[in-house]
């Protein structure tokens, strides 16, 4: 039997099932292969599923699933699961958070998006570390370790919808 919260997605009206997919990922066209592969008997499913759209996503899909995420160190107002998982930079110094953001910055001049990275868990100094890694990977290179950080937020998202109860805050 799947948990409470994956019933009640599967059995969601489209439109609330396709606003909870937009909120743990931006791609209309990832949304549209998950709710069209509904209902989901287990958790397992549910992220192959996610595994498998991410997997089709074309360049634009990606492009279009990253304007949902606000740079490293600069949470979206307002919006719990940005803070959640940029928990990290809370006990940033103003340095290290100055430093994100000049990297923030080169890295968009360079790859015309935001750094992507799948933070949660993550220190401030381990997601500079990272921006400083791969800022000089090729377009295509870094392409595809975006998918494989988006697929890791979409899980974790996921998660979150899955195992609620209702009435819980996701």
């Amino acid at each position: 039997m799947p948990p409470p919260g994956l019933s009640r997605f599967n059995t969601a009206h489209d439109e609330a099932a396709r606003a909870a997919l937009h909120e743990v990922c931006a791609s209309r066209t990832w949304g549209d292969r998950m709710l069209a592969r509904r209902p989901y008997a287990t958790t397992e499913a549910l992220y192959a599923a996610s595994d498998a759209a991410m997997a089709e996503l074309t360049a634009d899909d990606l492009a279009e699933a990253m304007a949902g995420h606000p740079p490293i160190g600069r949470p979206k107002p307002g919006d719990p699961a940005s803070h959640r998982e940029q928990s990290g930079m809370a006990g940033a110094s103003d340095a290290l958070k100055e430093e994100l953001l000049a990297l923030n910055l080169a890295y968009q001049e360079r790859f015309g998006h935001v750094f992507l990275i799948c933070a949660t868990g993550r220190t401030g100094e381990q997601m500079r570390d990272a921006v400083r890694h791969r800022i000089d990977n090729t377009p295509e290179a870094e392409r595809e370790i975006v998918r494989g950080e988006l697929g890791k937020i979409n899980r974790i998202r996921l998660t979150r919808i899955a195992t609620h109860a209702e009435g819980d805050a996701a």
